[in-house]
């Protein structure tokens, strides 16, 4: 395991978690987010559960590596539906976006060297 891989995945993990425990208590940016992306506010859980679950399962790629494999998959394809959501109402503010879907793409990335995708 090399040492960018290790930090980089717990780096998501921190930020992926955090962001999940925001829309799981209900907290004001992540419901203007929501909100700006015309989404229904009763999502809010449902994507703060899907932020957990790969925060969660990058974690749990260290000793179980299919799984953190899966997880940053996960990851990858739930920022791309965000960028979705952000493009379909016109929005442009996408740093964050940006920020996130670098890190997820980086766990998944940097499994290769380590002996393959961990299947």
């Amino acid at each position: 395991m090399s040492v960018a891989y290790v930090t980089v995945t717990v780096l998501t993990a921190l930020i992926n978690g955090t962001a999940a425990i925001t829309y799981l208590i209900g907290h004001d940016y992540p419901k203007a987010m929501v909100t700006m992306k015309r989404l229904p506010l009763g999502w809010m859980p449902l994507l703060g559960s899907l932020l957990a679950a790969g925060a969660v399962g990058l974690l749990v790629g260290f000793a179980v590596p299919w799984i953190g494999t899966l997880a940053a998959a996960g990851l990858v394809l739930y920022f791309a539906g965000a960028l979705v959501a952000h493009l379909r109402v016109g929005s442009r503010k996408l740093t964050g976006w940006a920020v996130f879907t670098a890190l997820a793409v980086a766990s998944l990335v940097l499994r290769v060297p380590g002996g393959g995708l961990g299947f």
